[in-house]
């Protein structure tokens, strides 16, 4: 008598793919959570929460921390220079840096630049 032991072909290319799958995810997920947690700790209280895309696979696919933008202070230009000072070093404390994470850092570093103005001018009209 003659007996054949039959395994489910199938089965095995199901497990890697899911296997690949989870391990996409898990790389993703770290890759994506340590470049936010980076913009979240440097953007100090200025910084949201983590917020982690998926695509329709589940897949982390890209992430986001809202951030406090300064505003122009005129009464009070030092204030709005340290805000931008620290929304700059929170866009670019990742390892790698966006394109938004740059845009980002510009449009600070224009309010910076416009707040050091004024405050240039104060002082000039103070010694005046």
């Amino acid at each position: 008598m003659f007996i054949r032991s039959f395994s489910n072909s199938c089965s095995t290319p199901l497990k890697d793919y899911q296997k690949q799958k989870d391990d996409l995810i898990k790389k993703n997920y770290n890759h994506i959570y340590a470049h936010e947690l980076a913009h979240k700790i440097a953007g100090g209280s200025f910084a949201g929460d983590i917020s982690i895309e998926k695509n329709a696979d589940g897949i982390p696919v890209s992430g986001h921390v809202p951030i406090k933008m300064p505003t122009l202070d005129k009464n009070d230009p030092q204030k709005t220079i340290e805000h931008a000072k620290q929304v700059i070093r929170a866009a670019l404390a990742p390892k790698d840096p966006s394109s938004q994470d740059y845009k980002v850092a510009a449009d600070a570093a224009s309010i910076k630049n416009r707040a050091e103005n004024i405050k240039r001018k104060k002082h000039l009209n103070y010694i005046a």
